[in-house]
């Protein structure tokens, strides 16, 4: 696949509402996020696809949340992809973009010899969601098994089981050369609806919304209707190098009433620093920083998700530097 020059809603994710099903979703498109997340590592292909099917389920999940929250996805198993990990921080500020990264732990060894779809290689495990409001709250956090053949299948059972909300998502990912580039580059992209418990009270006014009130009949009417709706997607219209996220919301929903909001741009963004490394090894007793410094007298460690390397004394930490 070629494509034309960097398209105006890559990175992005765009919120909408289907106001005669009441229904909300949202539409994402990644391209450059995943350029920076996946150029960090050599990752095989099989861990590269799995990791951008993450980041899209991050967005779309992510896009909820309030200013300054955090959410992340842990996905672990015990097969040879042991874990992908993302997060995604709120703008700081409104009209701001979110940030999001993301990495993953495999071995090498098990992963060349292993056979299977993508989702297989993680195995058995779980698939869970954790939410960061900030100092002075308690972390959310919300688990379920690894089933479906997908992520994106697991994170719809994790909402009907831990959120009790109705959740469909349809993603896709592929490499797509652009002019210029020496090498293709990954494009992801996928469509969340949820059936929310009377929404139309929030959106139209008490009044309108007592004259929107629907049975569970037709409530369950609408959320067949709109799935069946979803179903008939394509895939390149997932990735969207040639359909905007309006374009294709109406052209799958338009007999829904879809209402769309502004757009939420999301870029790459890492939330390491020298105080958040000395933190988290403050875990570590005398003897484990011991054997962590160099012959140098400095203690190393690399930021998993962006690559960034920081040294210090061992006596920055509260220890003395190592004798040689």
């Amino acid at each position: 696949m070629s494509l034309p020059n960097k398209i105006a809603w890559d990175d992005t994710v765009l919120p909408f509402q289907l106001d005669h099903a009441d229904i909300r979703g949202r539409v994402a498109r990644l391209d450059g996020v995943l350029e920076r997340i996946l150029g960090q590592h050599d990752y095989p292909a099989l861990v590269e696809a799995m990791v951008a099917e993450a980041c899209v389920l991050t967005a779309l999940i992510g896009q909820t949340i309030e200013l300054r929250w955090k959410l992340s996805l842990q996905i672990r198993g015990d097969g040879p992809l042991r874990l992908i990990a993302t997060d995604y921080y709120g703008p700081t500020k409104k009209g701001e973009p979110a940030r999001m990264r993301a990495y993953a732990s495999y071995d090498a060894q098990r992963l060349a010899t292993a056979q299977g779809t993508p989702f297989s290689m993680i195995g058995k495990g779980m698939f869970a969601i954790l939410i960061d409001q900030g100092k002075g709250t308690e972390p959310y956090q919300g688990i379920t098994h690894l089933e479906g053949g997908s992520l994106a299948a697991s994170a719809e059972t994790y909402f009907a089981n831990s959120e009790q909300l109705p959740t469909r998502f349809a993603i896709s990912m592929g490499k797509a050369q652009e002019p210029g580039e020496k090498a293709p580059l990954w494009r992801a992209g996928g469509i969340m609806i949820q059936h929310m418990p009377k929404p139309s009270a929030l959106v139209k006014g008490e009044a309108m919304a007592k004259a929107h009130e629907t049975t569970p009949e037709e409530d369950a009417e609408n959320w067949r209707r709109v799935n069946m709706l979803l179903d008939t997607v394509e895939e390149m219209e997932l990735i969207g190098p040639h359909v905007s996220p309006a374009e294709l919301i109406y052209r799958l929903f338009h007999e829904e009433e879809p209402r769309v909001w502004d757009a939420q741009p999301v870029k790459f963004g890492c939330s390491c620093g020298p105080e958040k490394v000395k933190q988290a090894m403050s875990i570590y007793s005398a003897k484990d920083i011991a054997h962590m410094t160099t012959d140098e007298g400095k203690v190393t460690a690399d930021c998993q998700f962006c690559g960034a390397h920081y040294e210090f004394d061992p006596d920055e930490l509260g220890f003395e530097a190592k004798k040689r």
